[in-house]
């Protein structure tokens, strides 16, 4: 079993015949993801990298019986292609685009509401799910199938992560990267739920950062859940300046709650196994779940 995406998956690339598209597509379609298509406007029709394009997603969910989508859109255009996705029917939306206007991602919070959809992202390098399909621009060979769980507001420590669980001979159910900026799609909560209703799921690797309440939310949810898995918490930005956006655009200190200390605090409060730096994951995953 896996969350999100799998082998089954039927996947587009919205943007598909842009550099972005292009190079992330070929690496999506050489690791094995069912890629059926893309979109790009104006050019339906044509074949691209060997599979269709069509004008608008609603197009390709009804010729390729798509289900899934990956956004590689300018951010001015984004919104719209979130919006068209989630019209056309499709159940998993992940958007890799960053620099959305926070106004245009208000609008796409309310519209998706109370559709039959998922959102991952924007502002995220994707979800894999190792050995079956990588929808997303994480390197895919970094991954390993395994029972550990991965959910991070950050790319760069997703791969950092996987690396580390992978090099304690454990590995990766699914890898998902929810995104850093101030309004996503899937809150850290959200899909800390997912892989704890995940049968293959052992062990959840939590990845948060400065701004916002998110990670003490799914704490809290956590220890009101019973615990039942064990998490392994980290916290980046514990030198980051008061009131400076840092790196994601949600990454700002709002008031002392917001702290990497407060939030590690939170975090050991409802029994996560919190580390104090990326480096420290991997020997906390193989510790609880006893394989040192």
């Amino acid at each position: 079993m896996s969350v999100l995406v799998n082998k089954d998956s039927k996947v587009i690339i919205q943007g598909f015949t842009g550099s972005e598209g292009t190079f992330h597509a070929t690496q999506m379609i050489e690791y094995g993801t069912n890629v059926v298509g893309g979109v790009t406007p104006g050019k339906g029709g044509q074949k691209h990298l060997d599979r269709p394009v069509y004008n608008t997603v609603s197009e390709a969910v009804a010729k390729a019986n798509a289900d899934t989508s990956i956004i590689f859109v300018p951010p001015a255009f984004a919104a719209d292609a979130i919006m068209e996705a989630a019209e056309a029917g499709i159940k998993v939306i992940i958007c890799i685009t960053e620099g959305i206007p926070v106004a245009d991602m208000v609008k796409v919070k309310a519209y998706i509401q109370d559709r039959d959809c998922r959102l991952i992202g924007p502002n995220c390098p994707g979800v894999i799910t190792p050995g079956e399909a990588k929808v997303g621009i994480m390197p895919g060979f970094v991954f390993k199938k395994g029972k550990v769980g991965i959910i991070s507001k950050s790319g760069t420590l997703t791969y950092e992560a996987a690396d580390q669980v992978v090099k304690q001979g454990l590995g990766i159910t699914t890898a998902i990267g929810i995104g850093g900026d101030p309004i996503i799609g899937t809150t850290t909560k959200e899909a800390v739920e997912l892989l704890m209703n995940d049968d293959e799921t052992e062990c959840i690797v939590m990845i948060g950062e400065i701004g916002g309440q998110l990670e003490a939310d799914a704490a809290r949810w956590i220890k009101a859940d019973g615990n039942r898995k064990p998490v392994i918490g980290f916290i980046a930005g514990q030198t980051a300046p008061k009131g400076r956006t840092m790196g994601h655009a949600g990454a700002i200190v709002g008031g002392s709650d917001d702290t990497a200390q407060a939030k590690m605090k939170i975090l050991a409060e409802n029994g996560i196994h919190v580390v104090d730096s990326p480096a420290e994951i991997g020997l906390k995953v193989a510790e609880v779940l006893g394989v040192l």
